[in-house]
């Protein structure tokens, strides 16, 4: 029997099609999907199905030394048991087994790790590897008739990724978490790349706050002829200067020149990973969704290999045929237009040969794909066809004039040849037609204007920006990189698009390059990958690259465990300022997130006990404070991140529970009417579960109240209309009064006021 293992569960349904010729027959073998055809069973990985970990002699985060890791043994642990027992039943039956995973490091080494579970059962096993580029039917028969050997060094560069990276994330991240305090959930993950990564988004907002803008003024003029026109020296920074050019203005400016000149814009190279994200975060995909889904396109045989450094197309594409290929369908008019032309193609500064850049493999219609994936397989598309284009020829026109002595000058620009633009609409630019002129025509000047402006600070990375950055500093690799961008987002290191750092990011990244500045700097993370590279070319062996990123980790935690002190006082004093709301309306403290004893999270005041006004928060997911400020209450807006979902959008947490509090009013007062209002709600009730953890703030005030015996959602309200809303309230009311406003006994009040007190 011939064992043909594919990466994924739906590569493997493909790839058995394309070589069955027909649809093959499913079998189940240990609760996974195989499809089976002549002698040949394909099935599909999910991934690693091992990974590397510590002994569970190790898990404990307080009673082992984190030092101790960075020489502690590595295990391999199991992660998909289910593929793990399919592989050995197919491997006792199997004479042959084809590695068919994804060419990359991380493919080889899934492979391998797929091989070495077969061959315990069956050691006497033969195996072979495909590669390919794009699973179309082509390339996959190609591949298959063209197999060679598993590559075990390529492998082993990406074995030597996974325990480099294990034991520096799990050392740092555990000394920096327990140093500051922060623990379980919240615990401060620090990495290998995601640090380096992240002291740039920090540095480049210092960069941003520390700017100090600079006045200057631009001085334009209108002319006949609905010319305008704009004074050479273009910034003037002394306004004194700019008062004394509109004193020597004159009232007709006289046309000194007129150039005109061809500008040729070149097209643009293929597309590698690097510049893919960076043009699909331009129409508004983040890395992540971006990678996501030209995955799904490439594993459904719809474009090429989404993860390549190539920036150059392959003798082996047949570019023309490819095009044609086009004839029908969308693009048909785009494809037909550049097949009449020299359909020279442009080439990039990389050339690698693993894969070409990335193309369009077959013509879909908008019917076989979702919105998302039709507007990336479009991206795709074009930039293909872009590559294949001829350049973009405009007519440049440079215009010079005089208003009295002083200088004016515009630019013009016409479109002469759309060349590769006709095909890319997503790198605008647009024309500027300049009337008729004449040199030495005098034109009457209809007016002038001074715009005050000031110079403007560097903007933040966004997700395709930072990802080119990251790509040139040599952090990451092609298939990792928005990988590390989605953890910063899950870890709340950063927020929004373009990023900003959280008040977190802050606390770890000031004291790393205060104490273990060699953690922050790219340097160390490009010696490590450059090493793993050499040993993909069987230059250096792995064992050796690991050891050296031992002693490299053992320097820095030399310069850790020496600065304990500062360092623990250095996160604990930055990472409080990331748990502060606002200012109390009541006595001016500081607002601060709070837990409570049984994992509760609320809004406390900084003057407890003297001040107890506190606000419910929503015991799940990390909660983020941004910058954004409420004008009635002065609170900051909050954000919770839940990894997979959405960020959910709290607003102001004063105004969400009033918002609370008066839904909860009117449902009271006509229920009947909440009822009628609840019906088309209903029908949404199974896909409810994932909102229930998104419920305005105020419904987690039972994280408190409800724990007290005797108190339900009827009581709950009857305490809300009261101002009741947290444990520490109900504390310290006044029970007859309360009794009156509630109908509540007294008695029964007291005895909740007890056990709340126990809980403040």
């Amino acid at each position: 029997m011939h064992l043909i293992i594919a990466e994924k569960h739906d590569a493997a349904k493909r790839i058995a099609q394309i070589l069955a010729g027909s649809k093959p027959s499913s079998q189940r073998v240990a609760g996974v999907d195989t499809y089976c055809f002549d002698d040949k069973v394909v099935m599909g990985l999910s991934g690693h199905i091992v990974g590397v970990d510590y002994p569970p002699e190790y898990n404990s985060w307080q009673k082992v030394d984190c030092k101790e890791l960075i020489r502690a043994e590595i295990v391999v642990r199991p992660i998909q048991e289910k593929i793990i027992a399919a592989l050995r039943s197919l491997g006792k039956r199997a004479d042959l087994i084809t590695i068919a995973t994804d060419y990359d490091r991380e493919g080889e080494l899934i492979g391998v790790e797929a091989l070495k579970i077969v061959k315990e059962v069956n050691p006497s096993l033969r195996a072979d590897r495909v590669r390919y580029s794009a699973i179309v039917k082509e390339e996959i028969l190609k591949a298959f008739k063209d197999s060679g050997k598993v590559d075990y060094y390529l492998a082993a560069s990406g074995e030597a990724r996974q325990i480099i990276d294990l034991v520096w994330g799990a050392a740092l991240t555990r000394y920096i978490s327990l140093t500051s305090g922060r623990l379980g959930k919240e615990f401060l993950s620090v990495g290998r790349v995601q640090s380096p990564t992240l002291a740039l988004i920090v540095d480049r907002e210092r960069e941003i706050q520390s700017f100090v803008p600079k006045a200057y003024w631009e001085i334009f003029a209108d002319l006949e002829k609905e010319l305008r026109v704009q004074h050479a020296e273009g910034r003037i920074w002394e306004k004194a200067e700019v008062d004394a050019i509109i004193a020597r203005l004159a009232p007709i400016a006289i046309i000194k020149s007129i150039e005109t000149k061809p500008r040729i814009d070149k097209p643009p190279a293929p597309f590698d990973t690097t510049s893919f994200i960076s043009a699909a975060s331009g129409i508004g995909f983040s890395a992540a969704n971006a990678m996501r889904l030209a995955e799904w396109l490439y594993i459904n045989g719809f474009i090429s290999y989404p993860r390549t450094d190539n920036t150059v197309y392959p003798p082996s594409i047949d570019l023309v045929a490819l095009t044609r290929l086009f004839l029908k369908g969308a693009f048909s008019e785009e494809a037909a237009r550049l097949l009449k032309g020299k359909m020279q193609p442009t080439r990039g500064k990389r050339s690698t040969t693993d894969h070409p850049p990335i193309y369009p493999t077959v013509p879909a219609t908008k019917d076989d794909l979702k919105d998302d994936q039709w507007r990336i397989y479009e991206l795709v598309v074009r930039r293909f066809f872009a590559t294949l284009a001829e350049e973009c020829v405009w007519d440049a026109t440079s215009l010079k004039v005089d208003i009295g002595p002083e200088p004016f000058r515009a630019n013009g620009a016409r479109l002469v040849e759309a060349g590769w633009r006709y095909y890319y609409p997503y790198s605008k630019a647009e024309e500027h037609i300049l009337p008729k002129l004449l040199e030495g025509e005098r034109l009457a000047v209809l007016g002038h204007t001074v715009d005050a402006k000031e110079t403007q600070p560097p903007a933040r990375f966004g997700q395709g920006k930072l990802i080119k950055i990251m790509d040139d500093l040599g952090l990451g690799t092609k298939s990792t990189r928005h990988d590390i961008i989605s953890k910063l987002y899950a870890r709340a290191y950063v927020q929004g698009n373009p990023m900003r750092p959280t008040n977190t990011a802050y606390a770890v990244v000031d004291t790393l390059q205060k104490y273990a500045p060699t953690i922050t700097k790219p340097e160390m993370t490009q010696t490590l990958e450059n090493d793993m590279t050499l040993i993909s070319e069987r230059n250096i062996k792995e064992d050796e690259v690991i050891e050296k990123s031992r002693v490299m980790l053992t320097s820095v935690f030399d310069e850790l465990t020496s600065n304990q002190e500062g360092i623990g006082q250095s996160l604990k004093d930055g990472l409080r300022t990331d748990k502060i709301v606002g200012t109390c309306q009541k006595c001016k403290s500081d607002l601060i997130i709070r837990r409570g004893h049984k994992g509760t999270r609320f809004i406390g005041c900084s003057g407890y006990p003297e001040c107890r006004f506190t606000l419910p928060l929503p015991r799940f997911g990390t909660l983020i404070v941004t910058d954004k400020i409420c004008d009635v209450h002065g609170m900051f807006h909050t954000r919770i991140i839940n990894k997979g979902k959405r960020p959910w959008d709290l607003g102001c947490p004063h105004c969400n529970f009033l918002e609370w509090q008066a839904k909860k009013a009117q449902e009271k007062a006509d229920p009947a009417q909440t009822k009628e209002d609840a019906k088309p709600k209903a029908k949404k009730a199974a896909g409810a579960a994932a909102k229930k953890k998104a419920k305005p703030l105020a419904e987690a005030k039972g994280d408190g109240l409800v724990a007290l015996s005797g108190i339900g959602p009827k009581t709950l309200e009857k305490l809300a209309l009261a101002g009741i809303n947290t444990a520490a309230d109900l504390a310290g009311a006044k029970a007859g009064s309360l009794a009156k406003m509630t109908g509540i006994s007294p008695k029964k009040i007291m005895a909740w006021q007890k056990a709340a007190g126990a809980m403040s």
